[in-house]
């Protein structure tokens, strides 16, 4: 019989384990996005087409713009958010677009899209890993707790990397 993988989740470093095995739900989730972007030529991260409204690198910005603005806007309910996010290389384009629809980002390099995902990650684990179980579950001013957008947050980058995983189908991966 072949060696099985094991398959546990070993919590993350943080302040009580019932966070931090959210926060390494988060890391496995990202993981996964990560695996199939190895080695994308700008063709592949810029590409769209017939089914593709969106390209994997508009998705890519977009997973780590509502990351960002989880983080500093829900969990930490700040108003203003640290320079570093206001920076061009970081958050230069909106989310969307005056239709509506999630912007397009193009001519990015995968590279540089890896490292504002990693940035923000960096950034989540370090602010959210000290906090209580109480403040996990405490509905801030907007009714949306901690514990409900690190939910909310591995579910849709998951969505996303289905789509991603999608698109990399359709251009022939």
């Amino acid at each position: 019989m072949p060696d099985m993988e094991q398959r546990v989740i070993i919590p993350l470093a943080t302040s009580h384990p019932q966070l931090g095995r959210w926060l390494w739900a988060l890391e496995d989730t990202r993981a996964r996005t990560k695996a199939p972007l190895a080695e994308l030529d700008q063709a592949a991260l810029d590409g769209t087409g017939p089914g593709v409204e969106n390209s994997i690198g508009s998705l890519l910005y977009h997973i780590a713009l509502i990351e960002s603005d989880y983080l500093y806007g829900n969990i930490l309910g700040m108003e203003e958010y640290p320079a570093w996010v206001d920076k061009p290389e970081a958050f230069a384009i909106p989310d969307r677009d005056d239709d509506g629809k999630l912007s397009v980002v193009s001519g990015v390099s995968l590279e540089a899209h890896l490292a504002r995902l990693d940035r923000v990650r960096s950034e989540f684990l370090r602010l959210v890993a000290p906090l209580t179980a109480e403040q996990l579950v405490t509905l801030p001013r907007d009714n949306t707790s901690p514990a409900w957008t690190l939910h909310h947050l591995i579910q849709h980058e998951a969505e996303h990397r289905g789509q991603i995983a999608t698109i990399r189908t359709m251009q022939g991966a």
